[in-house]
């Protein structure tokens, strides 16, 4: 279903793309804080809405295929554009925006070949890919923000470490995956 309420939500999360892309734009009359300001509130609620659009689908028996199939694409153009941000911010360096970009770019293949091949069982979701996902949907926005929090946490310094962490579990997870593939790859592939 194109417009149930999970798939709505999921359609929500790609529109807020350009609203923290574009609260950067030079032109707009912003202080850097407020812009930090809407894209942390922007890309929060996004990231609120991933779980919640699941858990409705799950809920309302409104699961479907286009939503199956939306949702991933969702997260990951959600991410990579905050991280490209981050980067042009200087906030993040650009090797971790290479990592965890190229990740996606990479297991986005991969399922996809596998189930060309009829093998995606071999690549579903597993705890690790979930876990590097918490720590990227903690350290961007930390990195968004870009201050003290509640004047006790600098989110920076905080960010910074946790977005590192989330670059080593990206490859921890893509070579998980890879891992888990192999055998596929290997059993077609003369």
């Amino acid at each position: 279903m194109f417009f149930n309420t999970p798939t709505l939500m999921t359609w929500g999360r790609i529109a807020a793309i350009p609203l923290i892309v574009g609260v950067y734009f030079d032109q707009l009359p912003l202080a850097m804080a407020s812009r930090d300001l809407i894209a942390t509130g922007v890309f929060v609620l996004s990231a609120i809405t991933d779980w919640l659009d699941g858990y409705l689908a799950r809920k309302l028996n409104q699961v479907s295929s286009f939503g199956a199939f939306l949702d991933p694409v969702a997260d990951k153009i959600l991410v990579c554009a905050s991280v490209l941000v981050l980067v042009h911010l200087g906030r993040a360096d650009v090797f971790v925006g290479l990592i965890i970009i190229g990740r996606e770019i990479a297991i986005s293949a991969l399922r996809e070949w596998m189930a060309q091949i009829g093998a995606a069982k071999s690549v579903a979701v597993h705890m690790v890919g979930k876990l590097k996902t918490v720590v990227q949907m903690v350290a961007i926005p930390f990195l968004l923000f870009n201050g003290t929090l509640f004047g006790l946490i600098n989110t920076h310094l905080w960010g910074a470490w946790l977005i590192w962490i989330a670059a080593v579990m990206t490859v921890w997870s893509m070579v998980y995956y890879l891992r888990k593939a192999l055998p596929e790859i290997r059993a077609r592939v003369k």
